[in-house]
């Protein structure tokens, strides 16, 4: 009988407590050699046909009544024991049967709240019996039935909680007894209660987040929203209070190299040092990046590892950071201050003279950084006017820099990296975090010269860990898909441009039409359109490539303090090139995939939660010029009304399509466009439009505008090639909606009111810095 027959693999399976990929069969197996392979891969496929193994999420093996290796929980019960019992959230008993017993036991719920009935929760599980599994939590879930964030406001007969979310459609009750302590023009937390028969419901007050005229209550509310906290558990802080910089030891002594910092003027952590010289030996140049050594301090399954992973990564708002670590380690330890020895990992790369990586070394350092400087900073030495800080290091630390620049700036536009021009808005805050208004950060070659030396320790990171066969965590951007490119190349065939179709499409063609659109007055609209047709980066542990860079390999390397994907990628390296402790656990290495999709929603958690800080800075910024007049754009074209972005601010809301001038309005949506049927009044992406502020809700950040005037937003000179009226005659299509003001409707509600805040290049898009963003201008890649 073969090592792999079927009922080895069955009983394998029956006996391990989670789901196994055929890797870790073949491992369990003993299974050698290119033939037994193919054996084993052909009797797993027997298997899974004849329905008596099953591949779950993540090409892993399991019994049919095996519950995933992931999975989300409903708590139903604690026991006696102190024990947490829970089941899965889809079990269908009338289809399934008994739901099994899960018990989440309070050593496996460390760093998270503690659970009660009715919470949910994301858990890995282990079978332990037939029917009984052990969860550990990775992250409490928070449910629109259990939970609501919103206004307490006073009414005649009684308070209500008015949520602040903008697609909520009632206020909710709240008794006398159930208010906990708030009052009139709290933020609140509140709990939802049974209210059988009730229309709007009834909320219990759980926690009060501050005082809606605070203005630090804004990004508490936005970061309450998205389940992100503040402050660390006690255990978390306990673990970084005897913690200190290493001694040299078996480290590499960096502190002779004059390493410098380059970040934004108000940045606080400085996690990436960097350096360059000519090659003299070989032609070319040597290159080092040093990265703050946090995987020395965080280690696997410790009590600082569970909340950084459980967080993901920072999250920045206009007025304060929520960090992945503790300060601790963020602001101190992990920090490469001047003049003070730090914990490093650290990339000697050497490049020929057209920018071509050579060769790369990997070590684990001690260094010293020469400077704290900023990108105005070096920028004006670079152009002439350095200072009593630069000015000592121009010849030996500036200038290297920059020649290294050129040549990796050189090579990045001979292999076709995406160039997309999208300006990056901030909010301008004064003393009491106010907004005041809204600038565009400032772009120099100092920026690029920081982005091009970590796009290039990244990918020396992801040949690294190939070229030892290890596990690693790719940043994969996937090409766009055909019908992206289709609807995008619809739309720029009006500027008398054309986009491939039916083609592989690579980014150097992309980056030929933005070229050509640069000459257009309206080019900027073309660079949005190429930027929606963008697929959305994601971490991996399978590589495809990053198509907005041009890159084969790309793995985030250097921002372990905000990125927990950069900690992975850290402790695989030290673990493949045996550079001392902190690697990859084992249990780190079968979960890879798990790993990579809950950083990838964090990511998008935080993106969000930023977003929306942003949109109730701009509606409490606006909610003073309500009837004011303001120029903008048209961002954005929909079924149901426009979105404008305004000119000054930056700030955007929706014109509802009821407002727009009395018609019947066609929805052309390849052209991004709305047009009256009997006027032909068109509105097109793009557009200049005049309007006037009709609401500004500080507390959802919807803002809703009304056209100025009865005349159309068009872009002069660009026609329709697919237009509904170029016969003369009225289009036959049933119209969506109809414009104007309809008997009874009245002014629009706050709850129709849509903000999409300060729009710029999305997370993880080209044309974005690899990394950020960071207090100091770098962002996600």
């Amino acid at each position: 009988m073969k090592k792999f027959d079927p009922s080895a693999i069955t009983d394998l399976l029956n006996a391990s407590p989670e789901p196994l990929t055929k890797r870790q069969i073949a491992e369990a197996l003993n299974i050698r050699g290119e033939q037994e392979r193919v054996e084993l891969k052909d009797a797993l496929r027997m298997l899974e046909d004849d329905g008596i193994i099953i591949k779950q999420p993540g090409q892993a093996y399991a019994i049919p009544e095996a519950l995933p290796a992931v999975a989300i929980i409903e708590v139903t019960d604690i026991d006696l024991d102190g024990d947490t019992l829970a089941r899965p959230v889809d079990w269908s008993e009338e289809y399934q049967g008994p739901a099994p017993r899960i018990e989440i036991t309070p050593d496996m719920n460390k760093g998270h709240p503690a659970l009660t009935p009715g919470d949910r929760a994301l858990v890995k599980l282990s079978r332990v019996a037939p029917n009984m599994y052990e969860a550990r939590v990775i992250r409490q879930l928070d449910t629109e039935r259990g939970r609501v964030m919103g206004l307490v406001v006073r009414t005649k007969s009684g308070f209500i909680l008015r949520p602040a979310n903008k697609k909520a459609k009632f206020d909710f009750d709240i008794a006398q007894k159930d208010l906990n302590g708030a009052d009139e023009n709290d933020l609140v937390v509140a709990e939802i209660q049974p209210s059988r028969g009730v229309r709007n419901g009834k909320v219990r007050v759980k926690e009060i987040i501050g005082s809606r005229n605070d203005p630090k209550a804004i990004s508490l509310l936005a970061l309450n929203e998205a389940g992100l906290r503040e402050t660390f558990p006690d255990a978390v802080i306990r673990e970084t209070e005897k913690m200190t910089v290493p001694t040299l030891d078996k480290r590499d002594d960096l502190r002779r190299w004059p390493l410098v910092t380059i970040d934004g003027i108000d940045a606080r952590d400085f996690d990436d040092a960097v350096f360059a010289e000519k090659d003299t030996e070989n032609g070319g140049y040597h290159l080092i990046v040093a990265i703050a050594d946090v995987a020395f301090y965080v280690r696997p399954d410790s009590n600082l590892d569970r909340e950084a992973y459980r967080r993901g990564n920072s999250t920045y708002f206009p007025d304060r950071v929520v960090p992945m670590l503790p300060e601790a380690l963020s602001n101190d330890l992990c920090s490469l201050r001047p003049n003070e020895d730090r914990a490093c990992m650290a990339v000697h790369m050497w490049i020929d003279d057209h920018g071509n990586l050579q060769k790369y070394k990997f070590v684990r350092g001690l260094m010293r950084s020469k400077a704290r400087l900023i990108y105005e900073q070096v920028q004006a030495a670079r152009d002439g006017t350095p200072d009593a800080i630069t000015g000592p290091l121009m010849d030996e630390v500036i200038n290297p820099l920059y020649e290294v620049y050129e040549v990796l700036q050189k090579s990045r536009n001979e292999r076709g990296a995406l160039d997309l021009d999208i300006p990056e808005r901030k909010i301008v805050l004064n003393d009491k975090n106010e907004m005041t208004g809204v600038a565009v950060r400032a772009r120099y070659d100092s920026h690029k010269l920081i982005e091009e030396f970590m796009i290039l320790a990244n990918v020396a990171a992801a040949m690294a860990l190939e070229a030892r066969k290890a596990p690693c965590m790719y940043r994969i951007h996937d090409r766009p898909s055909p019908e992206k490119i289709d609807a995008a190349a619809d739309f720029i065939d009006s500027f008398g441009l054309s986009l491939p179709r039916g083609q592989v499409i690579r980014p150097a063609q992309l980056n030929g039409i933005l070229r050509q659109a640069d000459k257009l007055p309206y080019g900027h609209l073309v660079h949005q359109m190429i930027l929606r047709s963008q697929a959305q980066a994601i971490y991996h542990p399978d590589n495809i490539g990053h198509f907005g860079l041009a890159l084969e390999k790309y793995a985030h390397f250097t921002s372990p303090i905000r990125r927990y994907a950069d900690l992975v990628v850290h402790r695989s390296l030290i673990r493949a090139w045996n550079l001392g402790p902190g690697g990859l656990s084992d249990e780190e290495v079968v979960q890879m995939e798990e790993i990579a999709d809950h950083i990838s929603q964090t990511e998008r958690t935080s993106a969000e939660a930023e977003r929306n800080a942003v949109d109730r800075f701009a509606a409490t910024f606006l909610s003073t010029q309500v009837g004011a007049q303001f120029s903008g754009r048209i961002s954005g074209v929909t079924r149901f009304g426009l979105f404008v972005t305004l000119d000054e601010s930056g700030a955007d809301g929706i014109v509802p399509i009821r407002t727009l001038p009395n018609d019947f309005y066609d929805h052309v949506e390849d052209q991004h466009a709305l047009i009256g049927q009997r006027s032909g009044r068109i509105y097109r992406l793009g557009a200049s439009i005049a309007v006037q502020l009709k609401e500004a809700d500080p507390l959802t950040g919807g803002t809703v505008f009304a056209v100025i005037g009865t005349e159309g937003a068009d872009i002069p000179g660009l026609t329709f090639k697919k237009t509904l009226h170029n016969s003369g005659k009225p289009s036959k299509k049933k119209p969506f909606h109809r414009g104007g003001p309809r008997k009874g409707s009245g002014k629009p509600s706050h709850r129709k009111g849509q903000g999409g805040g300060f729009r710029g290049a999305s997370d993880g898009q080209p044309g974005k810095k690899p990394g950020g963003p960071k207090r100091g201008g770098k962002k996600r890649r």
